[in-house]
């Protein structure tokens, strides 16, 4: 298989662009910073654009994941299609309290696939603030119909940094 021309081989191995997309306040910021520095951010600080590097393990390989936090508000829209084009994965995060954060990553998940010219591309749905079950506005039952090389993860929350099964 021919290397991707978009991502950088060195001493760690590839670098792998991801990207964090979805609404405003959906905890994008959180989810990025509990993975890589294992801390819990509970303020709400709007982002317009923040990067990470992390370096972790992909197929038994070291390899530097560079990860771009996007801003959520519809102000910096004209903004998304030079991320979309850049990225190599996307997480789509929505709350699951929300059903409008849901709707918008339904939009940014066609976006992405028109901007790639693709029919499909390494794409991760999460359903954040799990903890919040009580205020559920999303079941996973009205998510995207499972599809060949298409994963259902279960929602997350990182205020209990847990994996939560929805019953």
């Amino acid at each position: 298989m021919a290397p991707d021309p978009g991502k950088v081989s060195g001493i760690l191995g590839e670098t792998h662009k991801l990207v964090v997309v979805g609404g405003g306040g959906v905890k994008k910021s959180a989810l990025t910073i509990q993975f890589i520095q294992s801390y819990f951010v509970s303020d709400y600080d709007p982002t317009i654009e923040d990067s990470y590097t992390k370096i972790c393990t992909v197929d038994d390989v070291p390899a530097r994941l560079d990860i771009l936090d996007t801003a959520g508000q519809e102000e910096f829209g004209a903004m998304r299609e030079q991320y979309m084009r850049a990225g190599h994965g996307f997480l789509l995060v929505f709350a699951i309290n929300d059903r409008q954060s849901f709707n918008e990553v339904s939009k940014l998940f066609t976006q992405i696939l028109r901007v790639k010219d693709r029919d499909d591309f390494p794409i991760v749905l999460v359903g954040n603030k799990a903890d919040l079950e009580a205020q559920r506005q999303v079941r996973g039952a009205r998510g995207p119909p499972s599809q060949p090389g298409r994963v259902a993860h279960p929602p997350v929350s990182l205020h209990i940094s847990i994996l939560l099964w929805p019953v």
